[in-house]
């Protein structure tokens, strides 16, 4: 059983050894996932790729405890974080209070929030209230229909120079580290030089403090479209589309079960 990441040793990794974070929304695959991830991150993703939506927009906290308590109880040993859906901490009352309830109802270690310089205030707030968050500046999901879509960052200089100041502004926050999404490499990469604590990229290329991808992504199962920066690890749909039609096969065929599979 690896030994359980903490603050301080995510901290200390800056610099040291690249961090591996994966998102997971039940017992079984944060089972699966714990022995190879540093960080399990109970994403707001699930409303698209479990829940069919075609954004993270509508996912409830209800929706987030529940998802949370399941990886916590088939990770218990894994630092796990749970993603704060949208118009939860819209302002620094409610952010409190809706932290609280997660930390009071599931064993996550910690909650996300997207935003930079704008959300340093309510981030402080929580973090001067024991609540342990973990940033989010970039390409928002949260933010898309407010961009008009889903928007690379970092393409001109007054875009590199918003992504240091929210870098600087959740790190001074309080953040112990920060996911940095759809933004270029290089970009990405003088960003995380900027600050003291690690980047965590997600299509921001290689020069980074580490990497999260969507499990259901990376494993080829969610089939309706693949973002350029998703390597896929595994060719999941095929695989289980083919058991379950063997299965279906042999059940009208009447080869299953066969004596071995018989009480």
């Amino acid at each position: 059983m690896n030994k359980k990441m903490t603050i301080t040793s995510i901290q200390k990794a800056k610099g040291n050894n690249s961090l591996v974070m994966i998102t997971a929304y039940d017992a079984l695959f944060a089972k699966l996932l714990a022995p190879s991830a540093d960080m399990i991150l109970v994403g707001d993703s699930l409303n698209m790729s479990f829940a069919g939506k075609s954004d993270t927009l509508s996912a409830t906290l209800e929706q987030m405890i529940y998802h949370t308590k399941a990886v916590c109880n088939g990770a218990k040993n894994s630092f796990i974080i749970c993603d704060m859906p949208f118009g939860t901490y819209a302002n620094k009352d409610d952010a409190l209070k809706n932290s609280i309830k997660v930390f009071q109802e599931t064993s996550a270690d910690s909650i996300k929030i997207e935003g930079g310089e704008d959300k340093a205030e309510i981030i402080n707030y929580l973090t001067s209230n024991g609540i342990a968050v973990c940033g989010h500046i970039g390409l928002l999901p949260q933010a898309v229909r407010g961009d008009g879509g889903y928007k690379i960052k970092g393409k001109n200089q007054e875009e590199e120079l918003q992504l240091i100041k929210d870098a600087q502004a959740v790190e001074d926050a309080g953040v112990f580290c920060v996911v940095i999404e759809g933004v270029k490499p290089e970009v990405a990469r003088i960003v995380a030089n900027s600050i003291n604590i690690p980047v965590i990229g997600i299509g921001a290329g290689v020069d980074v403090d580490g990497q999260v991808l969507v499990f259901s992504d990376m494993l080829g199962l969610f089939e309706e479209f693949t973002p350029k920066f998703v390597k896929k690890y595994l060719d999941g749909a095929t695989l289980i589309k083919d058991a379950v039609q063997n299965y279906a096969d042999e059940v009208k065929n009447k080869t299953f079960p066969t004596q071995e599979h018989t009480y």
